[in-house]
């Protein structure tokens, strides 16, 4: 079973284009918005199974050049 997570971006400013860009080419995204107000991409992800969600996330983001900051919701099922 995968774990559905959500991450709020924000790019250094001008940015984003590139920002979306490397994240699409790594192919780790269920899906993939740009955003107004505070953030400026929202990624849906899916964490295999047995995956360390912090890891995971630090492993296919942090390395990405211009992203000053992230924010991660994890879902849970409840209905």
């Amino acid at each position: 079973m995968t774990t559905c997570v959500f991450v709020q971006i924000r790019c250094t400013p001008g940015t984003t284009y590139t920002v979306a860009e490397d994240i699409a080419l790594k192919e780790i995204h269920s899906e993939l918005y740009s955003t107004s107000g505070e953030w400026d991409l929202l990624v849906k992800l899916y964490i295999p199974e047995g995956q360390d969600i912090g890891h995971f996330i630090n492993e296919q983001l942090a390395g990405i050049k211009s992203i000053e900051r992230t924010l991660t919701t994890l879902t849970f099922k409840a209905f």
